[in-house]
């Protein structure tokens, strides 16, 4: 067994506090504000403009003005403001975003984070992400622990270093996968710790299927993967 893509949202949404300005990436991310906990206070920021993102509408209630920075239509609250996106760039560059929460192509043992672009491929470009990771105070990635390809293999996705072009080097705090999570050092030489594992995985699951060097760290100690 394996988190569902739900079950991978639920578990970054521990990673909200009471009071936090957060930024939510595209893809699985988005799925966070679904499990804001009751009663906590979390503002959700845009870079197209807007904090205090409000649920995703529901169907025949969408207005195709009010969209996220992924150009999927939200609703706005009685707190919600809007400006310009070069104020929105503005809050993230002078570090008043609490939290970002990301998702990768590949994480790099040390913290570095590729998740922009696959070259010779169409994709939707940088966005603001080489901002989020430089100016935000904590940056979280969830992602699928591996890459499948058409032909039926996999390919790691964390690894000891990227192989795509990066988008920033030694940013990432912390990793959730659909196998487990990692916490990284990225400031110093601890390096990645395997810290959680998802219902129904085993270490060697997650031995056999990351490239990155990492210690596991399940709450009876620190020790070195075999």
């Amino acid at each position: 067994m394996a988190w569902t893509r739900e079950q991978m949202a639920q578990r970054a949404a521990k990673e909200l506090q009471d009071g936090f300005y957060v930024n939510l990436g595209i893809g699985i991310p988005t799925l966070v504000s679904n499990y804001i906990p009751d009663g906590m206070t979390v503002q959700l920021q845009s870079e197209n403009g807007m904090l205090g993102m409000g649920p995703f509408p529901f169907e025949g209630e969408e207005d195709p003005d009010l969209i996220n920075a992924g150009k999927q239509t939200v609703t706005e609250l009685p707190t919600t403001s809007f400006f310009s996106s070069s104020d929105s760039f503005a809050m993230v560059r002078g570090g008043h975003i609490n939290l970002s929460i990301l998702g990768a192509m590949q994480v790099a043992q040390n913290g570095d984070l590729a998740n922009w672009m696959i070259p010779g491929k169409m994709v939707k470009g940088m966005g603001g992400a080489m901002d989020l990771v430089a100016g935000v105070k904590k940056v979280v990635v969830v992602m699928e622990h591996v890459a499948r390809n058409k032909d039926g293999s996999v390919d790691a996705k964390l690894l000891k270093e990227c192989t795509l072009p990066l988008t920033g080097t030694r940013v990432v705090d912390l990793v959730i996968t659909d196998l487990g999570v990692f916490a990284i050092d990225k400031k110093g030489s601890a390096g990645m710790r395997l810290i959680e594992l998802a219902d129904g995985v085993s270490e060697d699951e997650i031995r056999a299927k990351t490239e990155a060097d990492f210690t596991v760290d399940l709450g009876g100690g620190a020790r070195k993967a075999a």
